[in-house]
Formats: structure tokens, C-alpha cells, sequence
């Protein structure tokens, strides 16, 4: 594609934007510098505090029950999902970050609304902090360049 932005947002502007983010609890000491980073970044954007809503859930199953509830509501140009899935021993970081990630999708797509999606999925905590404060940042501007990106294309 001549022209083409490879990859490069044009529109990280974030100051007309109203954007939600559920954080899950669990693993607090990461997910809260995650979120630190991304309401961070989301104000470097130009998103107003006012107009950034955040709310906590225990644990990363119950992330996409939020982002339903607030798809519903239909007050976000954009949603933003955090949390932190780290490895153990059984099978239940395969379903946690399985379900967790299924269930962020299906509510972007059924409502419509681009959901920035930092669920962390790592092997270890050292691996999780060293991504944390950049993932945080990464889901504010992915957030509110899919935000404008819907708006030009409705």
C-alpha cells in the first residue's frame, strides 16, 4: 500500500474521547502500576480525567462481565481491560488466560467498541514486571487509535 502509515498511528488524539478501563485485582502490585501507566498515557493523549472511568473486579475471568456492562451502557468510545495471568503449576493458567481473552473479544465485537486488551499472560512475575508499565501505555494509545479509527469509519 503506497502511502500506508506502516503501522504508525496518524490520530493519537485523545482529547474528544471518553474511555473505561477495568482493572482486575488480582496480582494488584502489577496490575495497579499497569493501570498508573495507562490513565498516565491516556492524559498525555488528551484524555480528560473526568472522562476516564475506572473501576477494579477480582480477577481476570471477571474482566469481560465488566466490559459487558459498560459496552451496554454505551457511554466509552473505548473500553480498556487489564490484568495479570501468571503460570503455575496447573491447568488454570491455560483457562484463565483462554477464557479471559475469548471473552474480551466476543464483547468488542458483539458491541462494537474497541477494547484494548492487557490481560498479561506470563511465565513468571519477573516477566510480568518487566512488561507492565509499557503495556500500560500501549493499551491507552491502542485504546484511542481504535477509537478515532471507528469514528472516521462509521
Amino acid at each position: 500500500m503506497q502511502g500506508a502509515d506502516k503501522g504508525q498511528s496518524t490520530r493519537l488524539d485523545g482529547s474528544d474521547l471518553r474511555v473505561a478501563i477495568v482493572q482486575a485485582r488480582f496480582n494488584a502490585e502489577l496490575t495497579d502500576r499497569l493501570a498508573q501507566s495507562c490513565i498516565a498515557e491516556l492524559q498525555r493523549l488528551g484524555v480528560e480525567e473526568r472522562h476516564i472511568r475506572h473501576i477494579s473486579v477480582p480477577g481476570a475471568l471477571e474482566v469481560p462481565v465488566a466490559l459487558q456492562a459498560l459496552a451496554e451502557a454505551d457511554e466509552h468510545d473505548a473500553l480498556i481491560a487489564l490484568g495479570c495471568i501468571i503460570r503455575g503449576e496447573t491447568y488454570h493458567f491455560e483457562l484463565v488466560a483462554n477464557e479471559s481473552g475469548a471473552g474480551v473479544t466476543r464483547v468488542s465485537l458483539d458491541h462494537g467498541v474497541p477494547i484494548a486488551n492487557a490481560i498479561l499472560t506470563v511465565e513468571n512475575e519477573a516477566q510480568a514486571w518487566a512488561r507492565a508499565e509499557d503495556k500500560g501505555a500501549d493499551a491507552a494509545r491502542v485504546a484511542v487509535e481504535m477509537a478515532n479509527l471507528l469514528e472516521e469509519l462509521s
